[in-house]
């Protein structure tokens, strides 16, 4: 087994097997599409309103990736805060692994600060997210 083989072993909860999607908050989904889908030509494969996240959410096809496009619906959410704060852009970065609930549980053990303690449903499957602060200020 060459070295390559051995890093990407599917037993290893380490794994990223590739950016699964990128996170944009927006203050209208309709808006966005218009740049996204329209102007880029990226299908949207599936929207839907995630209402325990306090979202609309698209996902949109870009090759082997995705975009996420996040619409809140209610200004004192966590999403319609950060809008609030932030403006429009760049949410968090989803990497895709092999189980999540093992990845998640070997980084509680690595002393990574963890905004989940458990995966959650998202749009694009399980889900759990990192704090920030664990990720050089990045949503992950």
């Amino acid at each position: 087994m060459g070295r390559n083989d051995a890093l990407h072993s599917a037993e290893d909860v380490h794994v990223i097997r590739r950016i699964h999607h990128v996170g944009i908050v927006v203050k209208r989904l309709a808006d966005a599409y218009r740049f996204y889908r329209d102007t880029l030509g990226l299908p949207v494969m599936k929207e839907a309103h995630l209402t325990d996240q306090g979202v609309r959410a698209a996902l949109l096809a870009a090759g082997d990736s995705e975009v996420e496009l996040l619409e809140p619906l209610d200004p004192s959410n966590g999403v319609g805060r950060f809008l609030a704060r932030h403006g429009e852009g760049l949410h968090h970065l989803c990497f895709e692994t092999p189980d999540v609930t093992a990845a998640l549980a070997d980084l509680k053990e690595r002393k990574v600060e963890v905004l989940d303690a458990a995966p959650r449903p998202g749009l694009a499957g399980d889900i759990a997210f990192l704090h920030p602060q664990a990720c050089a200020r990045v949503l992950v």
